[in-house]
């Protein structure tokens, strides 16, 4: 009966071995996955990202942030997954499947607040955004940074259109001052450049839509590849603690 069991170990399409060897490539998989993960994040972070500082919400940040930390931590995970299946460790095996499970979590959550999200960013853009640099410009020394930094990286104006700064704080209390609107606002951008709003000197276009365009590219991407990937664990979840049982049997045959 014993050696029954323990050849079971090694026949059939579920045997230990053969679990080991779709683990082992599942690893390489999932390594090459957490890449994309990681790299996605990344992206997101250095594609004119500076603009977050206007958001009124922290949900864009966070969603971000949770999906490079889900893709840093795909890369441990993989070291736990391979040393694991290679030496029959079950404890170091039950880690790696909790670890899947977490990642899975995480991305689910990462792939739903995105979707969910990007069909909110244009209501939030439009109750807040005029407002907020209207409130902040020439105030706020980072928000300033920000605003100057989307209306130049995205050739706009004011979150409508240029007028919006006619009833800025900034524009209300520099009435003495040389610009109509921020220097930011111009097509070539030089010192005071924006005293003059004729159509070949300013963007007449407003920021608004064009962030919003780019949020929600942005959170279209991190929402496929969140839920995109979380499938994946379900296989290797599925895979390990198949072999983890496998594992228990075959340990307990020898006891």
């Amino acid at each position: 009966m014993a050696t029954a069991r323990a050849r079971r170990r090694d026949d059939g399409c579920c045997s230990a071995n053969f679990l080991k060897y779709v683990l082992h490539i599942y690893n390489v998989f999932f390594m090459v996955a957490g890449l994309l993960v990681l790299g996605t994040a990344i992206w997101v972070l250095l594609d004119k990202y500076k603009y977050v500082a206007l958001l009124t919400t922290a949900t864009y940040p966070i969603i971000t942030y949770f999906l490079l930390a889900a893709g840093g931590l795909v890369l441990v995970v993989t070291i736990i997954g391979f040393c694991a299946v290679s030496k029959e460790n079950r404890p170091l095996l039950l880690l790696y499947i909790f670890c899947l499970l977490l990642i899975f979590l995480i991305e689910a959550m990462v792939g739903i607040l995105a979707y969910i999200y990007q069909e909110q960013v244009h209501d939030e853009l439009v109750l807040n955004l005029n407002g907020t640099l209207n409130a902040n410009y020439g105030i706020n020394e980072d928000k300033t940074a920000a605003i100057d930094f989307l209306q130049d990286s995205f050739d706009c104006c004011g979150a409508g259109n240029y007028m919006d700064w006619e009833s800025s704080r900034w524009r209300m209390e520099n009435k003495s001052g040389i610009n109509i609107v921020p220097d930011s606002c111009c097509k070539t951008i030089t010192v005071n450049c924006g005293k003059r709003t004729h159509p070949s000197n300013i963007n007449y276009s407003g920021c608004l839509d064009r962030m919003e365009d780019h949020m929600k590219g942005h959170l279209i991407i991190l929402s496929a590849v969140g839920l995109g990937i979380c499938v994946l664990q379900i296989f290797g979840i599925v895979y390990a603690f198949s072999l983890y049982c496998k594992l228990k049997d075959f340990t307990d045959v020898h006891l």
